[in-house]
């Protein structure tokens, strides 16, 4: 039986969700330095305080989350999960539904 290797399946999402204090300026930033981390190892903000990464197997997926251990803050919570993409394509995303007017721009003062 052959089995396709890149399949639904197989493919997973790494999710990267945290809560870290901002209370003194070293918990900041940590939380920035963490936040860099994630970042340049490729995971993309998906929402406040929540990052995820797209790893084409089970394995790849294991290094980032190796990776993102390897960097965990001092303070806080750090959760990290997995996903097949099966899973993350049946998820439901909904946006507001009452968009926000921009605020009133200001009248520029012109002065000769």
């Amino acid at each position: 039986m052959k089995t396709n290797r890149f399949n639904a399946y197989r493919i997973m999402w790494v999710l990267v969700l945290y809560d870290l204090p901002t209370d003194t300026k070293t918990n900041r930033r940590a939380m920035q330095k963490f936040r860099k981390v994630l970042l340049k190892d490729g995971f993309n903000l998906f929402q406040f305080s929540m990052y995820i990464r797209h790893c084409p197997s089970r394995e790849n997926a294991a290094v980032h989350i190796k990776r993102v251990k390897s960097h965990l803050p001092k303070y806080g919570k750090v959760a990290v999960m997995t996903i097949t993409d099966k899973q993350f394509g049946s998820m439901e995303i909904f946006h507001a539904t009452i968009k926000k007017d921009p605020p009133p721009t200001c009248q520029q003062l012109e002065l000769f």
